[in-house]
């Protein structure tokens, strides 16, 4: 068989030895948290050495049954808490398995306009889709929030779509067994799952694009410009008439083919600048800039990781700092207008500030710590200061122990600020 074509899915193609052994590296280079049997990476790896053989021989038999899935609740960027279901290592295994199977099997048709979870493709091309649709005049979008989309997915109408493509009955009723998994709560009851694709398995976000992707066919057929990330969809239309008329049609479509209910709090139309995607917002001359919801939690984050009361070194802070940080910012720096995210600079460092004045807890603590910064002279006087620790971060004496340069030599960056400025304020 050419290698450009997909492997037939099938069980067979799923166990074979090439296949796993790809699919273990993926699940080891991602890691993760242990399932319900509490094993780790490398218990796991044992426990597979000496059982294989007998789970492979069920696997072939229909015989093999998934654990449960360990529930984990999670916050959600906007609020709430989202669970997670996390299988065993060993069907984390297999899931992926599966996925490197039917992936090559389903991504050619895949609609151009999909991005979330897909080779090749990824959050930032999302926005540069938008973003060409915007500078195109269509600067009326739709967003569409599918309420609890990975709790609601209709089982019956996934099994459908695979019967489409995958011929090996054997292979489907193992994404059946995995779809039908049961959750186990943290207090330690399991509840069956009769509806819905728990997040945390390695094929999740396929099947999730497998059910939407009649929603992109239809949206395709009606000739609509619209970029779809996982359940995240933006539609774009050049008039509020024209996007108050899809917005009906879509919502009813979704309601009717694919048993999902619309979350109208979050949903509707409105100005492109008005809206968010990704966390990014555009604005109506094309720019990309950062969402003020995506300001929002970065400021409650920067509050969070340099409140004073963590029992972590000065090291561990800056550790955890950098790590955030420039997360976020190999993210965000996609946006063309940083103004919001730039004018932050000062106020961050004011909380490092703040942080460590804390830190240094009484005035003896914070004379040697002012010392061994440099400060001299009458400027001392202030570690016998009774203003706040907010009021003091401020002060010039702070700005002087602290000075931009000093921070960012010690490593406490703010990498859209790459180099340190000369100046001491900030």
């Amino acid at each position: 068989m050419p290698e450009d074509q997909p492997r037939e899915a099938t069980l067979e193609a799923v166990l074979a030895a090439e296949n796993l052994r790809a699919a273990w590296l993926a699940v080891k280079a991602n890691d993760g948290a242990p399932g319900v049997d509490g094993m780790d990476m490398e218990q796991s790896a044992l426990h597979l050495r000496g059982h294989w053989e007998g789970m492979r021989a069920k696997l072939l038999a229909g015989d093999y049954v998934p654990g449960a899935v360990r529930a984990v609740d999670i916050p959600k960027p906007g609020g709430g808490k989202r669970r997670l279901g996390i299988p065993n290592i060993a069907d984390r295994l297999i899931q992926q398995a599966i996925h490197q199977v039917l992936s090559p099997v389903w991504e050619p048709g895949f609609s151009d306009h999909s991005y979330g979870f897909r080779p090749g493709r990824s959050a930032h091309d999302a926005v540069r889709a938008a973003q060409a649709f915007v500078k195109e005049g269509k600067t009326w979008v739709i967003d569409i929030d599918l309420k609890d989309f990975f709790n609601r997915v209709d089982h019956d109408i996934l099994m459908h779509r695979l019967r489409g493509k995958v011929g090996d009955k054997r292979l489907r009723a193992l994404v059946g067994a995995y779809l039908r998994a049961p959750v186990q709560q943290p207090g330690g009851g399991k509840d069956k799952r009769w509806k819905g694709v728990p997040q945390g398995g390695p094929l999740s976000p396929l099947l999730a694009n497998i059910y939407l992707d009649p929603l992109d066919k239809e949206l395709e057929k009606r000739g609509v410009s619209f970029v779809r990330y996982a359940d995240d969809i933006a539609i774009h239309a050049s008039s509020q008439r024209s996007a108050e008329r899809i917005y009906g049609s879509v919502v009813a479509w979704i309601g009717k083919h694919l048993k999902l209910e619309v979350n109208r709090t979050k949903s509707g139309t409105g100005p492109c600048g008005q809206s968010s995607l990704l966390g990014f917002r555009l604005f109506e001359d094309g720019k990309v800039g950062i969402a003020p919801k995506t300001i929002g939690k970065l400021k409650a984050k920067v509050r969070e990781l340099w409140e004073a009361r963590q029992s972590r070194t000065s090291k561990q802070l800056r550790g955890q700092w950098q790590r955030y940080i420039r997360g976020w910012w190999n993210y965000f720096q996609l946006a063309g207008w940083r103004r919001e995210v730039e004018d932050l600079g000062g106020w961050i460092r004011r909380h490092m500030r703040k942080c460590f004045w804390q830190r240094w807890k009484t005035p003896r603590g914070r004379l040697n710590a002012m010392k061994r910064l440099g400060v001299k002279g009458r400027a001392l006087g202030q570690c016998y200061s009774g203003r706040g620790a907010w009021a003091m971060s401020l002060h010039p004496v702070m700005q002087q122990a602290l000075k931009n340069r000093t921070l960012y030599r010690y490593g406490f960056i703010i990498p859209w600020q790459v180099a340190a400025p000369s100046a001491a304020g900030g």
